[in-house]
């Protein structure tokens, strides 16, 4: 059983940048997965209120390493729960973390995870604030009619139009300690998040997916001609689509919108596939008829959700070594052809009358499932309470097969917080991230004022949640907006950015359903960057840790004797003492040896044959290293 901690903090806000110390006090906690908390089952109910101080937390199998409190620039102790003033997304490159802000963003260095500092604030607002890096530029979502081109506070009196910025501001940080912004990409809704899309082709240009949510701007302003009215049925709106950018990195500011209305929605691309419209609707999707009575047993039973309307996109996430991107599309999710960056093309599109607004995906490494996220209540509602459905405001994995159709994409299993929040806590499936673990599909995830799930989903149809941390409601009299926006694991640890208190650092901590051997071969795992929705491939070099790990893991699930496991581990312990020096040799000897330890015990019935071969690969390519 792992370990589980409830804690109370007293948390300072402003410019303070000091660790906040804390008493944990263990106690032991059985976890139901897949299904809701009896109350006070677990500890994560009835922890103390507090935005900045006196609240609870709880934890188990993870650890809070460091917390650091808002810059004051980016909290106004007059409206604590500002959303003007809200941590957004995260970024990563190098050994810092870009934190995203409706006001701004501040730059962390992580050199360090138990002691992060500040180094760099930009105070830029215009709402949303999601951001992503690639190289020496940072990409930021302006939605907001706020924003300004030269990122001025005082907004655009009048609705002036020539001062006015709605898209992704564009900023050089090859000096980190002062960005310095380029010109920046205009678009026509604005940018409430976007997605950094690689042409492996074309290492010299970066694609730009935007998805804008509000409202079409006047067409005078830039980027010009912006087209449409409220109407879903103007066939010249610019509802229904994204637009694309396509930036050089060698000059950013020469960037061009490629395809201002890439109609992501049509198998075609554009608006050519007037067959597919239904009713007359332009999203070309299916769905338009009366929903579908479930039966009882069915996992996507009782339906009946309120749902939005599809034309547009709330996220999209691209995987571009596979020629995918999963969008998250307010009534749809859909499974993009992304080979083509510049025209994507409509490959599946899923609906499920338990999704309320779909709103991000993640694909697990192999590209054979997608999770998609349903944030119903706009992530500002109490959605975890004891009253609501354990489908909705969930996470939906689909199984993605090959048909002689193309891929689609099968239903496979809901996931949710397992446990219930009080009626104070904006509670929903928000964003998350691969843990790397080798041989497992494992998901790191932000639930707002819900704190962070890391979760399993290798079997795609029975979910399992592994760890956790919370901290107690905002208000214990109201729902004032807060949680964790993101929580994202990179380079062997976990980043969460919450948006009225500030960042933090966690580690994940062995337990029965994660081997410390598992959290080493996740930590080998290192990138020069990471944005989430620009899903990079996972790769593990041949390594003990990986071995280790593999073996871990076939134990725990039966398919490799415990008495096979430790003579495999006497041989990787002598090959270990002997890797490092002219003996190297020997080591691989020893490791050939324990390849024939799990051949022989294959061949003799007393382990999964297929499984453990996969075990024996690894020992053999770490050999092969060594000879």
């Amino acid at each position: 059983m792992g370990k589980s901690s409830s804690r109370g903090a007293r948390v300072p806000h402003g410019g303070s940048r000091a660790l906040v110390l804390v008493t944990a006090v263990l106690m032991l906690v059985s976890l139901l997965p897949g299904a809701a908390l009896a109350q006070g089952a677990d500890p994560r109910n009835g922890l103390a209120p507090g935005l900045l101080e006196g609240y609870g937390e709880a934890s188990s199998n993870m650890e809070n390493l460091a917390h650091l409190g808002k810059p004051a620039e980016f909290f106004n102790p007059a409206s604590p729960g500002s959303l003007s003033f809200a941590n957004s997304d995260l970024a990563f490159w190098d050994t810092f973390a870009a934190v995203g802000n409706f006001h701004g963003f501040n730059i962390y260095d992580i050199s360090d995870p138990a002691n992060p500092t500040l180094r760099t604030s930009v105070v830029c607002p215009g709402g949303q604030g999601d951001v992503a890096v690639h190289g020496s530029l940072l990409f930021m979502s302006v939605e907001e009619t706020r924003g300004r081109v030269d990122c001025g506070t005082e907004g655009n009196p009048g609705g002036a139009q020539e001062s006015r910025f709605r898209g992704v501001r564009i900023f050089d940080i090859s000096d980190v300690d002062n960005p310095v912004q380029l010109r920046g990409i205009q678009t026509c809704k604005g940018s409430h998040t976007f997605t950094l899309v690689e042409d492996p082709a074309d290492d010299a240009h970066i694609y730009v997916y935007v998805s804008g949510t509000a409202g079409i701007r006047n067409a005078a302003e830039e980027p010009g001609g912006c087209a449409g009215t409220s109407s879903l049925q103007d066939p010249d709106t610019d509802n229904f689509s994204i637009s694309i950018a396509k930036v050089p990195l060698a000059n950013p500011s020469d960037h061009v919108l490629v395809n201002r209305n890439a109609r992501v929605f049509s198998t075609c691309g554009d608006n050519s596939c007037q067959d597919e419209y239904a009713d007359g609707a332009l999203n070309g999707l299916p769905g338009s008829g009366a929903q579908p009575t479930y039966p009882p047993d069915d996992p996507r039973a009782p339906g009946g959700q309120s749902r939005s309307q599809t034309f547009q996109c709330h996220d999209i996430t691209a995987y571009s070594e596979i020629g995918l991107a999963a969008g998250a599309c307010q009534g749809h999710g859909i499974l993009l052809d992304i080979s083509d960056p510049a025209n994507p093309r409509r490959i599946d599109a899923v609906e499920d009358y338990n999704f309320a607004y779909w709103h991000s995906a993640t694909f697990n490494n192999d590209g054979t499932k997608v999770v998609f996220t349903d944030e119903w209540g706009g992530g500002t509602g109490a959605r975890c309470r004891p009253t609501d459905p354990m489908n909705w405001g969930a996470n939906a994995i689909f199984d993605i097969v090959d048909t002689p159709q193309g891929k689609k994409m099968e239903f496979a299993s809901y996931y949710k917080l397992p446990v219930t929040q009080t009626n104070q806590e904006n509670c929903v499936a928000h964003n998350g991230s691969l843990v790397p673990v080798p041989g497992r599909d494992i998901m790191v995830q932000a639930w707002y004022q819900g704190g962070t799930s890391v979760w399993d989903f290798t079997d795609s149809s029975n979910p399992v949640e592994i760890a956790f941390f919370d901290r107690g409601p905002n208000s214990g009299t109201s729902l004032v907006t807060g949680g964790f926006w993101s929580s994202y694991w990179y380079n062997g640890h976990i980043y969460g950015s919450e948006i009225g208190r500030g960042f933090d650092t966690f580690r994940l901590l062995p337990s029965e359903h994660l081997s410390a051997n598992e959290i080493a071969a996740a930590s080998e795992v290192a990138f020069d960057q990471l944005n989430v929705q620009t899903q990079p491939r996972l790769a593990w070099e041949p390594s003990f840790n990986l071995v280790r790990a593999t073996s871990d893991q076939l134990v725990r699930s039966g398919d490799l004797a415990p008495r096979s496991a430790e003579r495999v581990e006497a041989y990787l312990e002598r090959a270990e003492r002997f890797a490092g020096g002219p003996q190297a040799k020997a080591a691989a000897n020893h490791l050939d040896a324990a390849v024939n330890v799990l051949t022989a015990e294959a061949r003799a019935g007393r382990v999964d044959r297929d499984r453990v071969e996969v075990l024996a690969d690894h020992i053999t390519d770490l050999a092969d290293t060594l000879r």
